[in-house]
């Protein structure tokens, strides 16, 4: 039985990939869609992590059974054709609930803290020409004390609130945008807006989710608010942050995500690159070792689930 890895470079060599024994692997460093048509012919199972499968090069993959989607977003993939010619798709998921809220409790600290401002500063010399033993030109003020706004109450959302409760956070769920009612543990999606000192967002996107942070949000926002995503792009209308902190209408955000990834030179962030009340690391929350390991784990052993209970022959 072969088994085709479409985008393997997508994690580092040192995360070890294991396949049931009987599966003969073959890896790509990447692919393109024009070569994914020719490299999954003879496939029994296509795994990806972000190369596309189209109707168009997965129409003469005869032997296709699987798709082990190596991600817990399927939108690379034709649901549709794989539904219509029996092709199953599987996704991974629950393999980052600590490396993403790890990574989102990092950009609160770093804005917070003005660590940005001051490692820079003490890579100037500025420290070494301080008239006392320690300068302070940047607000540091802690997470203690604050109200964190939790957009999204999954594993992530859950995990980030029992993070927030120990370093002496009052976090709370927020309702979904434009509810009718306000469901019992949550606040209303507007008192969240205009009441909480941080804002993370952890919810998927979704054609309700998509611009969910927008002028008017950003309107009615403290002027000491911070803005954390690392969940997509889309949550977040771009053109109205970069408004927000040329206004000075928030203190700053921090994103793991864009609306385009690999972010092009052209892309509207870009703007704020200068910015240091802007943070934006490159869609690497979910990306610790220990999470990376654990999402190759559990997709090689979704694969060896699927096959045993399909009964299908490895040799």
């Amino acid at each position: 039985m072969k088994a085709v890895f479409l985008d393997r470079g997508s994690f580092p060599a040192h995360i070890e990939i294991v396949m049931p024994n009987g599966i003969e692997l073959v890896s790509f460093h990447n692919s393109t869609e024009e070569e994914v048509a020719n490299r999954i012919t003879d496939a029994d199972i296509v795994l990806s992590n972000k190369v596309r499968l189209t109707r168009n090069n997965m129409k003469n993959a005869s032997k296709l059974k699987l798709v082990q989607v190596m991600a817990t977003g399927t939108n690379n993939i034709d649901i549709e054709y794989c539904q219509q010619t029996g092709i199953a798709v599987q996704n991974v998921e629950g393999y980052s609930t600590i490396s993403v809220p790890e990574h989102t409790f990092s950009l609160m600290l770093m804005l917070r803290r003005n660590l940005v401002r001051y490692l820079e500063d003490v890579k100037n010399g500025k420290w070494q020409s301080a008239e006392f033993f320690c300068f302070t030109d940047y607000p540091i003020s802690d997470l203690s004390g604050t109200k964190l706004a939790i957009y999204g109450s999954g594993a992530l959302g859950t995990k980030v609130a029992s993070i927030a409760t120990a370093f002496g956070m009052e976090p709370v769920f927020v309702e979904r945008k434009n509810a009718t009612h306000t469901r019992q543990g949550y606040i209303p999606f507007e008192e969240a807006i205009s009441t909480a000192d941080i804002h993370t967002l952890h919810c998927p996107l979704t054609p309700e989710t998509e611009g969910l942070i927008s002028d008017a949000e950003f309107d009615a926002m403290k002027r000491s608010a911070l803005l954390i995503n690392t969940g997509r792009g889309g949550l977040v209308n771009e053109e109205s942050l970069i408004k927000a902190l040329e206004k000075h209408k928030i203190a700053g955000a921090a994103f793991d995500v864009a609306t385009q990834e690999p972010m092009p030179e052209t892309h509207p962030l870009r703007a704020l690159k200068e910015f240091p009340n802007f943070l934006l690391t490159p869609h690497i929350a979910w990306a610790s070792n220990e999470a990376m390991q654990k999402l190759i784990s559990i997709g090689v052993q979704k694969i060896s689930d699927f096959i045993d209970n399909q009964n299908m022959d490895r040799f």
